[in-house]
């Protein structure tokens, strides 16, 4: 009996060899039929024998993923009896079909695979040393996609007609290259050339100019190079001369830069790895993982002072691989082209105009970037991969719900670090790290971004939700897409929401999140808190007792205001006097310590914080860490680095409670510990390590007091100070070991680059519920 099935494939299918391996399977069963690309996936229809049907069936929908080409993953597959058709003969893969609702997975970028390093490599294949060499295992995807389906002419390589053997290779459905729409070779493609900071040409020849690039580069000359996501300025990583040069130039004055290397060994010299860590280095998505220094690292001491670790990645792009392979090419600083918290640059012109002052020369490309996206990061928390920057590599991969939505929602996200959301289907479709939205070409980025995502995914809102905080750009950028419903949620509560949503729990839980900053529902500003929420309703449970936060934003870069705020609550200069020892220190100006006293007695410009992030400050700062954070999060990033490993006792922690109200966490005990371990000389690593260790065990004593109140055993992290490696290991193994199973963040980041998600999912919970 003849048979005849439409099946449609969901996911990771477009743009990965899923058509050539479905013609593979329908020839092996001798069956008729098409398949195609949609705005939806991948559509096949098969035709044939009863049997040979099934064992098609059984391929496509239970195969193993080892099965599948290298980046295929089918997440969803549906099947439906049709009609025979009469007369056919032939299985053959059809022209797209650019109709129907764009759900289909479009592809991140991905690192070069290994058989087109080999063909690169082989003096005898036409695509010998050729920068831009790709197949459907690799390279260029989300960074080139002007619109879907995701076929040439709808990228950047539409500029560039395939000569005859790459059009050959393109449309022989047995190559790799079938339908790759990167695919080129140095008679037909995009090419590599060396411009001056001037913009002459240095060198037009592909070879030459990445020679000639790797002696600047010896030379201790600062490169820009283009690459995937847009340019990189690159420096010699163990010439501190060259790094200090770079950071006076770029206005960098201390935050750490990332490097690269060409292969796992050479990172080994420079810093500890294991097998996590190794796999997240060398995986497709080639993140920047970040790893412990080894004392005799021998990379220039200006790359990452005033922290213990190093940010590592290894090559990703043909040109990548072809510079490192220059003599003396070992280690190099690769940082994003760009201003802090500004859009990464990706445009030549705009390269040339911008950094001129900065890159001693340009090696430039041709093939156009329609998305610029930065680097990713990641460190290992637990035995797990878990990112801290969500962008290149993964994005725009989507999470997924258990159910779908059936209202498209806009998440706006956060101003800082931020990221927003789409909902549609059974789709969370999470942007790239945009930035701070404060700075105007990142707001402007947001706003194209956010028409993109729209138009790439068909994804006109229904709904929107936002920050609590009615001041946030984002909020207000909400509010003017003039949509209706525009659901306002609050900062912490979005936090736990997406754990829950990255975990498929809708909770209730209970959920720690700790942080800079947050907008309370009380006006205040949130950063330490215990909530007991689902993705439908939360209520506060215990927070960091609240103490007053003078200078709005100088608040955040200057820790004498917390300092001061936590040891004289009432702003009497008389409650600091005790500690000018040690203050003087942090802030010698003594009229500057009135001056703050006086704000907050008066109440001017002063709000009630319980962020632990500011604690964090002030503790940085009595151990003598430094008194002002240059870029977000330096001093507790220097207090953290200060730890020690063996120390296991803490400061006390104490806990106050009025009738039925919220527990407090009191913060005195700890700080005057801390004071006065100082006063008696302990050694600095030793007070860090207690300040941690006292912060874990407030947060886990929240978490028992939640429980012994509600019966909850799951505890949900959240909040920027969790990238804070020391405590999110030290407390999440605290919490396992009491009996709590934890969820935290992984695959979105723990600080704000997660809050879209949580608000997405909030959202389309309280939107199913009404």
């Amino acid at each position: 009996m003849v048979k005849r099935v439409r099946f449609q494939l969901f996911g990771r299918v477009q743009g990965v060899g899923c058509r050539p391996w479905v013609y593979r399977q329908a020839q092996r069963q001798a069956l008729t039929g098409l398949v195609r690309n949609d705005a939806a996936g991948v559509w096949i229809e098969v035709q044939g024998p009863a049997p040979a049907v099934d064992a098609f069936s059984a391929a496509l929908s239970n195969g193993r993923a080892e099965d599948y080409p290298a980046l295929m993953q089918v997440d969803r597959c549906t099947a439906e009896r049709i009609d025979a058709v009469e007369g056919e003969t032939d299985f053959c893969i059809v022209q797209s079909d650019a109709g129907g609702a764009a759900i289909a997975g479009v592809m991140p970028d991905t690192a070069v695979c290994a058989a087109c390093l080999a063909e690169m490599n082989d003096a005898g294949d036409f695509r010998y040393r050729y920068p831009f060499i790709t197949c459907t295992h690799c390279g260029p995807r989300y960074t080139i996609i002007k619109s879907i389906p995701y076929d040439r002419p709808n990228t950047t390589m539409a500029d560039f007609a395939l000569c005859d053997r790459c059009r050959g290779q393109y449309e022989d459905v047995a190559d790799r290259r079938f339908h790759a729409q990167p695919v080129a070779c140095a008679a037909c493609g995009p090419r590599v050339w060396l411009a001056g900071s001037d913009g002459q040409t240095l060198q037009d020849a592909s070879d030459e100019a990445i020679a000639q690039a790797a002696a600047l580069l010896r030379d201790g000359k600062i490169v820009a190079i283009k690459g995937i996501g847009g340019f990189h300025l690159a420096v010699d990583a163990l010439n501190d001369e060259a790094v200090r040069r770079l950071r006076q130039r770029k206005r960098r004055q201390a935050k750490p830069f990332a490097m690269m290397a060409a292969d796992i060994q050479t990172v080994r010299q420079h810093a500890q790895t294991d097998t996590v860590a190794e796999e997240l280095l060398a995986g497709p998505q080639r993140p920047i993982v970040l790893l412990d220094k080894k004392t005799d690292a021998a990379i220039a001491p200006s790359v990452a002072q005033g922290t213990d670790r190093f940010g590592f990645m290894l090559c990703y792009a043909p040109l990548h691989y072809l510079l490192f392979a220059e003599a003396g090419v070992s280690v190099l600083v690769m940082t994003s082209a760009n201003f802090s918290e500004e859009p990464l640059i990706c445009d030549n012109t705009q390269a040339l105009e911008e950094l001129g002052e900065i890159a001693d020369a340009f090696l430039m490309h041709d093939r156009a970037i329609f998305r610029q996206a930065d680097d990713s990061v990641m460190h290992v928390i637990d035995g797990h991969g878990t990112l801290l920057r969500r962008a290149r590599g993964f994005v725009p991969e989507p999470l997924y719900r258990p159910a779908p939505s059936e209202r498209i929602i806009f998440a706006a996200g956060a101003d800082l670090k931020n990221t927003f959301c789409f909902v549609k289907g059974d789709q969370y479709l999470l942007s790239e790290h945009i930035g701070d939205l404060a700075e105007g070409r990142s707001y402007r980025h947001y706003v194209k971004s956010v028409a993109h995502f729209q138009q790439l995914f068909e994804a006109t809102p229904r709904a929107v939700v936002c920050d609590l905080h009615p001041g946030y750009l984002s909020s207000q950028f909400a509010e003017r897409l003039k949509v209706e419903p525009l659901i306002r949620v609050q900062h912490h509560w979005a936090h736990v929401a997406a754990a829950l949503a990255e975990h498929h729990h809708d909770g209730p839980v209970i959920g720690l999140v700790a942080d800079g900053t947050g907008y309370g529902t009380d006006a205040a500003v949130w950063g330490c808190e215990c909530l007991i929420a689902s993705l439908t309703a939360f209520s506060r449970f215990g927070h960091l007792a609240y103490f007053p936060l003078a200078g709005g934003d100088k608040a955040a870069t200057e820790a004498i205001r917390p300092l001061v705020g936590l040891l004289s609550p009432q702003g009497r200069f008389s409650a600091i006097e005790p500690y000018l020892d040690r203050l003087s220190r942090i802030e010698p100006d003594a009229d500057k310590l009135k001056l703050v006293c006086m704000q907050i007695e008066k109440g001017l410009n002063v709000v009630p914080t319980s962020s632990l992030g500011r604690l964090f400050d002030a503790a940085a700062a009595v151990c003598g860490v430094g008194t002002h954070n240059r870029f977000e999060a330096e001093l507790p990033m220097g207090l953290e680095a200060m730890t020690r490993p063996g120390v296991e006792d803490a400061y006390p922690v104490a806990f106050a409670q009025h009738g039925s109200e919220v527990w407090q966490w009191q913060y005195e005990p700890v700080l005057d510990g801390m004071i006065e371990d100082v006063r008696r000389g302990t050694e600095t690593g030793i007070i860090a390590t207690r300040f941690h260790n006292a912060v874990c065990d407030a947060l886990w004593q929240l978490a028992q007091k939640a429980r012994a109140r509600t019966g909850i055993h799951e505890v949900a992290l959240g909040g920027g100070v969790f990238c804070n490696r020391t405590l999110a290991r030290r407390l999440i193994r605290q919490l396992k070991n009491d009996g709590f199973c934890v969820l935290w963040k992984r695959r979105t980041p723990a600080n704000d680059g997660g809050i879209a998600l949580g608000q997405a999912a909030i959202a389309a919970a309280m939107l199913e519920k009404s």
